[in-house]
């Protein structure tokens, strides 16, 4: 079990990154929420298959859940759509670098929420290590010249809210695969996604029905290329499901920011652009910060 949850998260970080490069050319035509959609909307019957498979392959029930794994999901969809939207803003409103550093401090926001609603263990070791993982992240994400925008409340405070929100939603999740009683970890962890992905489809399909019934027929439209994007997505989020049915959510989600590593491979191998010497020193603090953590935990 050890490795299981490791080798999960490494893979959904691998994975999402083939989502979202798949998913940044759906949003210039059906627009950011209609894109958003699709993450859900196409990655819910995979989810269900993997389920239906999982169940087939070892001859366990999918658990009843019950209100508290209810609710926890919820609280994990609702939190991963209001931080997904704040992001998009943030971004949009007070560029890339910048919002980017902030919303790197989830794993932080992440330990002490854990710590505090679950249980989750949490040392000083451990706060270290994911200190240095975080600044790893900052070496990568800023450039040269951007700190004096570090002093502005406004990108701080909303990046901040983002990365709480994106900590509170892996709360979420990882505490309605605890609370539920039956199954094993892959069991468990796949039903609450599930959970998670319906919730996410109804709230957001309701929300477009009201106010962008356009977006909403244009994720339609797009089916055949919002197919790929939905398998992946789903792939990656059973593996960090995985990964919090065996791991603390700071755990896993301070392995998460290796996606940045991954990321910069995608740039340079497909897209042909440089390395710096900068970004090598941020993935260079970035692992040092992950092993420590592993050390530790």
């Amino acid at each position: 079990m050890t490795l299981i949850w490791p080798l999960a998260a490494l893979t959904a970080a691998a994975l999402q990154t083939a989502r979202n490069a798949m998913q940044s050319g759906l949003t210039a035509q059906i627009g950011t929420i209609g894109a958003t959609q699709v993450r859900f909307l196409y990655g819910l019957p995979f989810a269900l298959a993997f389920l239906a498979l999982a169940t087939a392959l070892t001859g366990q029930d999918i658990p009843l859940p019950s209100a508290r794994v209810l609710g926890f999901a919820a609280l994990g969809g609702v939190a991963q759509i209001a931080a997904t939207a704040l992001m998009l803003f943030v971004m949009k409103t007070n560029g890339f670098a910048i919002s980017t550093a902030w919303l790197k401090g989830e794993p932080v926001i992440v330990a002490l929420i854990g710590w505090a609603v679950l249980g989750d263990p949490l040392t000083l070791p451990m706060l270290a290590a994911i200190a240095v993982a975080v600044a790893g992240v900052l070496i990568l994400s800023l450039k040269p010249g951007t700190g004096a925008r570090l002093a502005e409340l406004r990108p701080a405070a909303l990046g901040l809210l983002a990365g709480g929100l994106f900590g509170l939603s892996a709360i979420g999740f990882r505490g309605g695969i605890v609370a539920l009683d039956q199954g094993d970890f892959l069991i468990r962890a796949l039903t609450v996604l599930v959970l998670s992905l319906a919730i996410q489809c109804l709230l957001l399909m309701g929300w477009m029905l009201v106010f962008d019934r356009r977006a909403l027929t244009g994720s339609l439209r797009v089916w055949r290329p919002s197919l790929a994007a939905g398998f992946f997505g789903a792939a990656a989020s059973a593996g960090w499901f995985i990964a919090f049915s065996l791991a603390s959510a700071a755990h896993v989600r301070t392995l998460a920011l290796t996606e940045v590593i991954f990321a910069l491979l995608v740039a340079r191998f497909h897209f042909g652009q440089r390395v710096t010497g900068r970004q090598m020193l941020g993935i260079a603090v970035l692992m040092a910060g992950v092993v420590a953590l592993l050390w530790a935990g």
